[in-house]
């Protein structure tokens, strides 16, 4: 089967960054996409390390649908416990945008904020962050694979193109393979054009989800 998805929502279309400077702490809030929580934790850690002397690194994800909980995580990084990675959360699961990770960079600036002013200013650069980050619709995918001829491949991936497939392995061998992820409204039209572009001798086939639980499953 392909991949499916319950309903549409927005995803980050890409890395954005925003600073804010509160009582002369310095916060840098960072997000992007995040489908998976192991691509959140690699983000995360690539940002620690892109600002390896701050004083704090506090971060949110949720890999999912805008709003869901079954693949969420949090951390404070030191602050005190609730005054961080709780916050950015709840700005997240209310922001209408799903897979979506945030990382909060604090340089403090010798003024002690409060719990509440803690909450206050990691909640702020998450939402600051989340209203100017380009979004895209996350699009309903299913995973297939074409295999054709060489002489096809040109045309065929002019046809990729037009319907939004996304290439993610080419294996080139006695004939060439083109692992892909085509928008599943367009499934059955890139079926027979490929058909008709290479006189029958390409194919579209769906790749079978893994069986078993996601890696993301709690």
């Amino acid at each position: 089967m392909g991949e499916t998805l319950d309903s549409p929502y927005l995803i980050p279309a890409g890395t954005h960054r925003v600073q804010e400077t509160i009582r002369r702490s310095r916060f840098i809030t960072t997000v992007s996409h995040a489908p998976k929580s192991d691509i959140a934790h690699e983000f995360v850690l690539r940002t620690r390390a892109e600002f390896s002397d701050a004083t704090h690194h506090c971060w949110a994800f949720v890999c999912g649908p805008a709003g869901a909980t079954t693949s969420v995580g949090l951390s404070d990084d030191g602050e005190p416990h609730g005054t961080a990675g709780r916050p950015m959360l709840t700005v997240l699961l209310h922001s209408g945008i799903g897979e979506v990770v945030a990382v909060c960079t604090r340089y403090y600036g010798g003024v002690k904020l409060g719990t509440g002013g803690l909450s206050r200013a990691y909640a702020s650069g998450v939402k600051l962050a989340l209203e100017s980050v380009a979004t895209t619709p996350k699009v309903d995918r299913t995973l297939a694979v074409v295999t054709v001829a060489y002489e096809s491949v040109d045309a065929v991936q002019r046809l990729m193109k037009e319907m939004h497939a996304s290439v993610s392995k080419e294996d080139y061998g006695s004939s060439v393979r083109l692992e892909c992820g085509v928008p599943t409204p367009s499934f059955e039209a890139l079926v027979s054009a490929v058909a008709d572009a290479t006189r029958g001798t390409g194919s579209v086939e769906r790749i079978p989800r893994p069986v078993g639980p996601s890696p993301d499953s709690p």
